[in-house]
Formats: structure tokens, C-alpha cells, sequence
């Protein structure tokens, strides 16, 4: 009989995962008789569990390789030979932290118009020769990232042309007067479009909330800043910053390193080195007390709810406990918030939670779009399961589904050659060690019970937590109330005096 390797059995176990709805393999048991017993989901085990066997907690990932340019561009490769293709990331160690606090918005607008014409191609040329090689070509940085970046891939056997299109994109950039005023109509018309989402406006309330003045208060460029960017802007930021000791290109496909630096050196290795100046990262601001911020949007249906607090930075030591926390919390259907408010309640399609850090500390925050009638239940439910969290030890079944469903998500996650690059960047950014990915499973294994509620108390802080909703004030405003002091906005995000507010 065939052995299978140590990265096929986790594939094998995650696909039983995946597939656990199957017939035999993930029967749902209601604790009150059977599932034709009772309608409620509450108190629901899973049974049929496929083991997970402890060698899938054994990985060993093939090794990244490390070259650098003489004029200081770092070079990672993953070998990757299953199928002949490559993905390059070019990331470049400056974004939109490196903003200006007037002038938010610039290092996402230089990424964004890279490819809209360098002094070889126009913003055409561009698109069509990147589309007759079947590559693709993108590029971005966030308002509060660390870091800019350009992502190609294509096949290996057009990976000359590939990086020739990528090297002129990255070095050569023009932003053309025309493009640039066709970029500020086109954000300032979806700036104007995202005011008449519910969601933007709780995310953008719920981001103001937790971060105030810090640049991850931001959700969207402002519009002053769109408004007054020019083509000299853009080009003044990537001079600045777009250097090659100031980048590291990292790649995954199906070629070697030997073959891979002669074709790096002919597109980048005459790419001129420069002085840049190191991004401060400002710490998130200390956590404000508790607050209930409602967004009025008369006669809505509906009311989007937000509850969070602050979180971690990415190389927190209690990463993985919060990791484990968020998935029993509301990291998916299986998760508590999600078998509550939508499958026992019914108050909602789905009910969610999501936690993320980078260079500065995050959020932990839960959410859902609930009915404006069932606006109280909602509230009374998200309550009582944060507090249940933090109160309540988790069984040990129920971590185990946990870690069981992340250690198949990362298992599957091995064969998706952008999964693997962004590990390898994160690893690098984050400086974490260099076995961290080879024992990401035995790290998700170790935590137990006490942690997660270790966790729970400490980052599910009630005394600071920030509640947000965006729906009909004249029916949640009450409602609300019972938590604390209500206060009232308008989708231009500016207060409403009591006395303003429409139906009352």
C-alpha cells in the first residue's frame, strides 16, 4: 500500500473536514430527543467526528530560499514544482502609515495608479500585453498597512515578460494627468455610493470609535485628500519610497533560484537604491469607556450591530488563544453567535466575529444585520454570549471543533500557492521564526480551556466596549438605551443633536 506524506495525510483529513456535511460523517444530535425532536439548534453536538490523526500535526514545509541584490533588493523564493506556474509579490516597506496626517490617502492612491502608464506603456498597453501572456498584474496599499504592494503571476514560461511589465510598473510610473482626474471622479463617486451602505457606516463609525486620531480610524480615503491629489503628489511618494532597499520580492512557483536571479537582476538589478525614511508606527490609542454610537437611517428594515474592543498586534503572544477564541465565538457557522441569533433565533442570516492585528494592536469585533423588530433579542444575545465567554470555561469538544476546523483550514491552505506567498511575507515583516508555519498546527493544539478564557477577559473588555448600529433610531434608540447612553448620528457621520432627530 502507497505511504502517504505528512502534507498529503493533513490534505486528506482537511478534505473530511470540508466535506464533513457528508452523509455518516457529521450527524447533527439534538440534546432534546433527536434532530426531529426539536426545532432549536441550542445545545447541538456534533457526532462522527474523524479524528485527527497527530501526524497531520507534524508539517514540514520545503524551505524558502534568500538572495539580495547589490542595490539591497531582498529576494524570497518558495519552490513550488506541482504546476508550471509563479506568483511575485513585490512589497514595497511603506504605505499608508507613512501618510502624512494631512494627506491621508496617498500611498493607496500611488499603489492604485501604478498601472495606468509608465514612460514605455499607457494604461492599455498595459492591460493588453499583460492579458495576451494570460498574466495578471495588481496593486494596492491600505489607509493604516504597513506596506504597499504589486502582485503578478502567470505561467513560468512567460515569466521574462511577466517581470519585464512588472519591473516597468514598479520603476517607471507616470500617472498621467488624465488618469489621475479619472481616478478622483471615480473615488469621489464611490465615496458617495459607500454613505448609502449601512455597513460602511457602521465600519466607519466602529473604526473612529476604537482608534480616533490613529490612521486606522480611516475606512476610506477622505475626500479633501482625493480631492487635492496631483500627478506630482504620486510621483513625489514613489520617489520617495518605491526603492529597492526599501522592497522584498517574494515568489512561490515552479522554478529554481538558480534560474529565478538572472532574470530578477535583468528586470530589477539597475533599479537605483535610495535614502528612505523609516515609517513610524504609532501605537493604537489607549481604549476609550464604553460607548453606544447609533447611525440614524429613518425607515430602514434592518439594524447592522457592531460590538468590539481593542485586540492584539500580530506577534502577541496570545495570538493563538485569541485565534481559538474568535472560532468558537463567532468564526463561522459552527460557532456560537451564528447557532444563536441566526439558527435558534432566527433574528438573522448569520452572525459573525473576526479579530486581525498588524504592526499596532487590532480589533475583536462581532457583528450581524439583524430584522429593526428583533433589535432588542439581538442585543440581549450578543451580550450574553461575549459574557458567557468570558465567564464560562469551553468544554474541551468544543475547542476541539475549533482546532480542528483551523488545522483544516491550514492544511488546505498548503495548496494555494497565495496562501504560501503570503506566508512567507508575513513571516518576513513580522519577523517571527523560522519554523512558525511548520508548527502552526501543534500551536493551535496546545491551547486549552484556560486560555481561551484567559483571553476572553482579558481583550472582551464590557468597561470599553464599542457598540455601533445603523438602522431606524426612532425604534433602536430605546432599545439601546438600556446598555448606556445613546448617541445619535447622521450617515454624514456628523452628530444629531436630540432635538434634530427626524420621527421622533
Amino acid at each position: 500500500m502507497k505511504t502517504l506524506t505528512i502534507k498529503q495525510r493533513m490534505l486528506a483529513v482537511a478534505t473530511m473536514i470540508a466535506l464533513g456535511g457528508s452523509a455518516g460523517f457529521c450527524d447533527i444530535v439534538y440534546a432534546q430527543g433527536g434532530a426531529t425532536a426539536a426545532q432549536s439548534s441550542k445545545g447541538a453536538v456534533i457526532k462522527g467526528k474523524a479524528p485527527v490523526n497527530k501526524n497531520v500535526l507534524k508539517v514540514k514545509l520545503p524551505k524558502a530560499r534568500e538572495a539580495k541584490l547589490p542595490n539591497g533588493l531582498q529576494v524570497i523564493l518558495l519552490e513550488n514544482h506541482k504546476v508550471p506556474t509563479f506568483t511575485a509579490q513585490m512589497v514595497i516597506l511603506s504605505g499608508g502609515l507613512t501618510d502624512k496626517p494631512d494627506f491621508r490617502g496617498l500611498a493607496s492612491f500611488t499603489a492604485t495608479l501604478l498601472r495606468e502608464g509608465t514612460t514605455k506603456r499607457t494604461s492599455k498597453d498595459i492591460a493588453e500585453q499583460t492579458d495576451s501572456i494570460g498574466a495578471t498584474l495588481a496593486s494596492n496599499s491600505g489607509l493604516s498597512n504597513p506596506t504597499s504592494t504589486v502582485t503578478a503571476s502567470g505561467l513560468v514560461e512567460n515569466l521574462d515578460q511577466t517581470f519585464e511589465i512588472m519591473a516597468d510598473v514598479i520603476r517607471n510610473p507616470t500617472f498621467p494627468t488624465e488618469e489621475v482626474e479619472k481616478y478622483r471622479t471615480r473615488a469621489l463617486a464611490q465615496l458617495q455610493l459607500q454613505r448609502s451602505s449601512p455597513q460602511f457606516l457602521a465600519q466607519e463609525q466602529f473604526s473612529k470609535a476604537i482608534y480616533g486620531d490613529h490612521p486606522a480610524a480611516l475606512v476610506a480615503p477622505p475626500a479633501e485628500s482625493i480631492k487635492k491629489v496631483t500627478s506630482k503628489d504620486l510621483a513625489t511618494f514613489h520617489s520617495a519610497y518605491y526603492r529597492p532597499n526599501n522592497a522584498i520580492l517574494a515568489i512561490v512557483g515552479d522554478v529554481t533560484l538558480k534560474e529565478l536571479m538572472p532574470k530578477i537582476g535583468k528586470a530589477f538589478g539597475d533599479w537605483q537604491k535610495g535614502d528612505v525614511a523609516a515609517t513610524t508606527i504609532p501605537a493604537a490609542p489607549a481604549q476609550a469607556g464604553s460607548r453606544i454610537l447609533l447611525i440614524d437611517r429613518p425607515g430602514s428594515v434592518q439594524t447592522v450591530l457592531q460590538l468590539g474592543t481593542l485586540g492584539i498586534e500580530r506577534t502577541n503572544p496570545d495570538y493563538f488563544s485569541l485565534l481559538l477564541a474568535d472560532k468558537i465565538l463567532g468564526g463561522g457557522p459552527a460557532a456560537r453567535l451564528f447557532l444563536n441569533l441566526r439558527e435558534d433565533k432566527g433574528y438573522t442570516y448569520g452572525a459573525y466575529s473576526n479579530f486581525g492585528g498588524t504592526k499596532f494592536r487590532g480589533t475583536w469585533v462581532s457583528s450581524s444585520e439583524v430584522r429593526t423588530d428583533v433589535t432588542e433579542g439581538a442585543m440581549k444575545e450578543f451580550m450574553f454570549e461575549l459574557k458567557r465567554l468570558r465567564e464560562e470555561t469551553v468544554s474541551p469538544e468544543e475547542l476541539e471543533n475549533a482546532k480542528r476546523a483551523i488545522v483544516g483550514s491550514f492544511a488546505l491552505s498548503l495548496e494555494q500557492p497565495q496562501s504560501l506567498l503570503q506566508n512567507i511575507v508575513t513571516q518576513k515583516l513580522y519577523d517571527l521564526p523560522a519554523d512558525y508555519w511548520d508548527t502552526y498546527p501543534q500551536k493551535v493544539a496546545a491551547i486549552t480551556p484556560g486560555d481561551i478564557k484567559n483571553v476572553a477577559q482579558k481583550y472582551i473588555d464590557l468597561d470599553h466596549l464599542q457598540v455601533v448600529a445603523v438602522g431606524d433610531a426612532s425604534k433602536a434608540r430605546d432599545v439601546l438605551a438600556k446598555y448606556g447612553k445613546v448617541e445619535i448620528y447622521g450617515a454624514d457621520g456628523k452628530p444629531i443633536p436630540p432635538g434634530e432627530m427626524k420621527n421622533q
